[in-house]
Parts: structure tokens; sequence; C-alpha cells
């Protein structure tokens, strides 16, 4: 895969709107089938395009599965954000998880991680989609070390926790766990994967102050 610019400098509402159809059915296709496994032939197909629609807007598949990158990256932050958002407790980080345990039940395991799945198949494939999927990687990370830098603030974590080591550590219980769900087809090792990553992060846990005991301290004073 080599950087391709796909992105024409202007679009009609019509060209935008087709645009988006054609990466929303691509990347549908390739989280079930990967990116092998899917055609531009199946993605003109999904998408109700012709052929000189499809490469109007990318000069080749390696265009498109970039922008399936960035579409997927989207879809995980958008469905996440509610818990992200709010992570500044221990008891914050167990519902994010709890959210994502309970996401792939519903989905049975099938297709893994998103993201995680791009980057298992295109890693050794190209330096480009590799170098892609390692920034949405970061861009993920990103929330959970802002959460755990929130958290080591406010006394929730002790002063000399690293929130990038220990979102790493997250982040690879979370990707073994997505896997092993995936082909067990059982929530369990996911559930047990991320308990041992927030077990982890308890052991750096410090002694939060009450802003009341912290007043108390100040008038004392």
């Amino acid at each position: 895969m080599t950087a391709q610019t796909s992105r024409p400098r202007r679009l009609t509402d019509r060209g935008a709107a087709t645009r988006a159809r054609i990466i929303e059915a691509a990347a549908d296709l390739i989280y079930l089938r990967g990116v092998g496994g899917t055609s531009m032939d199946d993605v003109m197909h999904n998408s109700a395009t012709s052929k000189s629609q499809l490469y109007h807007y990318f000069a080749d598949k390696d265009a498109l599965v970039a922008e399936v990158i960035a579409l997927q990256t989207s879809r995980v932050l958008a469905a996440q954000e509610p818990y992200l958002r709010k992570l500044d407790t221990v008891a914050g980080l167990r519902r994010w998880a709890a959210a994502l345990i309970e996401t792939n039940r519903a989905t049975g395991g099938i297709g893994g991680c998103p993201i995680g799945s791009l980057a298992s198949e295109l890693a050794e494939q190209s330096d480009y989609a590799r170098t892609l999927v390692t920034a949405s990687f970061h861009t993920w990370e990103s929330h959970l070390v802002r959460g755990l830098e929130r958290m080591r603030d406010h006394g929730e974590l002790a002063p000399d926790a690293d929130p990038r080591d220990l979102t790493t550590a997250i982040m690879s219980a979370l990707q073994g766990g997505l896997l092993l769900a995936q082909t067990t087809r059982s929530t369990r090792p996911l559930e047990l994967a991320l308990d041992m990553a927030i077990g982890h992060v308890t052991q750096h846990q410090g002694h939060p102050v009450s802003r009341g005991a912290l007043q108390c301290s100040m008038t004392n004073e």
C-alpha cells in the first residue's frame, strides 16, 4: 500500500454522499471478510455504485482501505466517547471496560476489534498502512492517557504512576482479550484480560484527598 490522494478537492453534496457510501460499504465488508477477502467488485455491489464512480473517488484499493481505517477509528471512538469522557476514576475505567464487554457479547465476538483486525492483516504488508493503523491506536490511547492523567492529578493514582505505560498495558490486554473472544466466541477471555489490566492500574492507586478534608486542613492551619 502506498500513499494516495483519494479525496477530490471539491465535492457536491451528492458526490460526498456517494463517497461516504462507498467507504461505509467497504468498511462493513472488510470487517467481516478482511482486506484480502474484499474485492473492489464486492464494494461496488454493496455500495450500489459503478466502476467509474468507484475509481472517480479512489485511485485504487489501497486508497480506499486508508479511508476505511479512518472510518473504523471514528466509529470505535464514537461508541466509547461517553465512557472515555468520564474516565477519571477506577470506577469510570470499569464502566468503560463493561461497555466493551457488552458490545463484544452483542456481536458474539465476530469480527474482533475493527482496528486490531486491520492491524493484524496489514502491518506486515505495508508500512504505509501500518503507520495509519498505528496513528489510529495512538488516537484511541490518547483518550485513556488523559483519563489516567486526571486520575493522577486528583490523587486517585500515585504521583509516580505513568499514564502512558498503564495505557499500553490496558490496550495490550484489550487487544489480546478481543482476539481470544473472537476465536472462542466467548466474552470470558476479554473479561479476564480487562479485569487483569484494571487490577494492574489499582496497584498504582494513590490516596485521594476529599475537598472537605482539604478545606478542613486549610482551616486548621
